[in-house]
């Protein structure tokens, strides 16, 4: 059997893009925390890479892209049994089967780190490892064969059945997230001082190359997902490029208006809204549509960071405002903005909006799964926190947040100015006291 590869080498360095988002997510969020717990936002997610990888190769691959069941796969490439001399694909665009299980495997490992920005600076290691290992299992790789499991009819629910369209992960991933943070962030106590105390973020440098690891990563994430190296990907690509970029400036421009002043943490912000809004989307609309959708997403995401105040929910890194909210506004916005034209491009399963002379209906089915998903992630990860924290404690005492979940937890500190002596390390010692670490100040 021939293998394409072209196709095979994209893929690869698909998986490695997107393998990339992870570190880069937790630059993303370890800037945005305090000082004192950067290290352990960064084990969160670099946690996921180990935990995430062993389920994935044990059972997690064949429950997501297995059988028949329009619900869940079955246990038939359990250790990914039968993949080493499997192929992938049609006809003229096939490669090996490990190829295609590696690029999922990727998305399935940052999903769960998302709703690590959720429970920022306040969980047990130990309880955010458990809490990975059973979300991942009971939600992620279900979810997974619902939306991205295609068997000629015979696939997942979404994917096969309803033929929603999410062509990177707008529900599969990030609503998917959002809506487990915005569970926990309800389940479980709220940082030590919120929302009195002001939580600026310690690091914007740290944050803006965090969100440009994310946006580099991101065209692996997106044009990857049309699985050959072709016009589908062209497509993803630039729509990619297009709605981040325009997301980025409608942020600042909500900022402007708003508040007076446009920042750092805003367009790194707006970016990554935009870079969500786009993921289940770039598959399906023109550039056109992206600009409109990046700076729709970008504003919406702007407002929407400031929910938590209003609700009274500790959403420490604003999960919710840029994953949830961003997710539901691409998802949606496929049924409006959705042509015919970038459909053929990519193959997707689904119809023109009515932007392109289409009706409502592929706005409902996009509106079911978006709601599907939201609805299950929550209800499971409710439970999860909850037995989670009655039983082994989801979040460490206040005495160990306020001396500092690194020191305390991983007996480390992110910064050493002892070193510097005198009245430099005092000074240092200082800044960093001052800044403290938090986020937007949206109220």
């Amino acid at each position: 059997m021939q293998i394409n590869s072209g196709d095979a080498a994209w893929m690869l360095a698909s998986s490695a893009l997107v393998l990339f988002m992870t570190p880069g997510l937790a630059f993303f969020y370890g800037g945005m925390v305090r000082s004192k717990s950067v290290l352990n936002m960064l084990m969160m997610n670099f946690a996921c890479i180990g935990v995430v990888t062993l389920l994935w190769v044990l059972f997690g691959y064949s429950l997501a892209f297995k059988g028949t069941n329009p619900v869940i796969g079955n246990f038939d490439a359990f250790g990914l049994k039968g993949t080493i001399t499997g192929i992938f694909g049609a006809k003229g665009d096939q490669y090996p089967e490990l190829i295609f299980s590696a690029f999922q495997l990727m998305f399935a490992i940052i999903t769960p780190a998302l709703i690590s920005g959720s429970i920022a600076d306040r969980v047990k290691f130990g309880a955010w490892i458990t809490f990975v290992a059973l979300w991942t299992t009971i939600v992620y790789f279900p979810v997974a064969h619902w939306v991205f499991y295609f068997n000629n009819g015979q696939g997942g629910w979404i994917a096969d059945h309803l033929h929603a369209m999410d062509f990177a992960g707008g529900t599969a991933v990030h609503i998917n997230a959002g809506a487990a943070g915005l569970a926990l962030a309800i389940v479980l106590r709220k940082r030590v001082g919120w929302p009195r105390e002001p939580m600026r973020p310690h690091n914007l440098p740290l944050v803006l190359l965090g969100a440009g690891i994310l946006w580099f990563g991101w065209f692996g994430f997106n044009a990857g997902s049309a699985v050959t190296a072709g016009s589908g990907a062209a497509l993803a690509f630039m729509n990619t490029q297009v709605a981040t970029a325009s997301a980025a400036i409608g942020w600042i421009v909500v900022e402007k208006v708003r508040d007076g002043h446009s920042t750092t943490l805003g367009i790194a912000s707006g970016a990554v809204a935009g870079l969500v809004a786009i993921t289940p989307a770039c598959g399906s609309i023109n550039p056109i549509g992206a600009i409109i959708l990046g700076i729709a997403a970008g504003a919406i995401c702007a407002f929407a960071v400031g929910l938590k105040y209003r609700f009274g929910f500790d959403d420490s890194l604003d999960v919710v405002g840029v994953h949830l909210v961003g997710g539901i506004v691409g998802t949606l916005a496929i049924g409006v903005l959705a042509t015919g034209t970038a459909i053929k491009a990519t193959g997707s399963l689904g119809q023109a909006g009515f932007w392109d002379g289409g009706d409502f209906t592929q706005l409902g089915k996009q509106a079911l799964a978006a709601g599907a998903v939201l609805a299950y992630s929550f209800i499971i990860a409710a439970i999860l926190g909850f037995a989670i924290d009655k039983t082994i404690g989801f979040t460490v005492d206040e005495e160990t947040e306020v001396n500092g979940i690194d020191q305390g937890v991983h007996a480390e500190t992110g910064y050493e100015f002892s070193g510097f002596g005198g009245s430099l390390g005092g000074a240092a010692r200082s800044v960093i006291g001052t800044q403290g670490s938090q986020e937007r100040i949206d109220a």
